[in-house]
């Protein structure tokens, strides 16, 4: 191989390695921790007012970071809280919008996706203005009082908005 050839391969090997380091995405992700205390938060939060409820925290990516089947609850509701967990996070909007969303058009096909229900109960969990996560509630009588625990284990993590 001549000098030039040489030179040429070389500046093209350090120049397609140097832009790597750009290539690489930095997001903000919840810890072990915080899904904890928002699962345990939500919980509780619950169960102070008598409802036996179950809780799912999803991550970024819809991975499920922490859960609980609360004690007395129905089989169902800790595959519910893990789907309205799901559909907030997947949606960036409480599963109660989404729900909303599927009422104003039936016909949409989102309803139909794994893991995805439209029931109100979940708040997507941000930092800032990106969704980094979710956290579902099911078990208490009614979406409105799943949702107001979810948003308590929020704000025990994230302070209250």
């Amino acid at each position: 191989m001549n000098v030039k050839a040489f030179v040429a391969v070389a500046g093209l090997a350090m120049a397609a390695a140097a832009p790597a380091g750009a290539q690489l995405v930095q997001e903000a992700n919840l810890s072990a921790n915080a899904a904890l205390t928002i699962a345990q938060t939500a919980y509780n939060s619950c169960g102070q007012q008598g409802y036996k409820v179950s809780v799912h925290v999803v991550g970024r990516e819809g991975q499920v970071l922490a859960a609980v089947r609360g004690d007395g609850t129905g089989p169902h509701t800790f595959e519910n809280s893990l789907r309205k967990a799901y559909t907030a996070r997947t949606f960036r909007v409480p599963s109660g919008d989404f729900a909303q969303r599927i009422k104003d058009n039936p016909t949409s096909g989102a309803v139909h996706l794994a893991n995805v229900v439209a029931a109100q109960g979940a708040l997507p969990i941000k930092a800032g203005d990106e969704v980094i996560g979710g956290v579902g509630v099911s078990g208490a009588p009614g979406g409105d009082k799943d949702e107001v625990c979810a948003k308590a284990g929020i704000d025990k993590v994230f302070g209250a908005k």
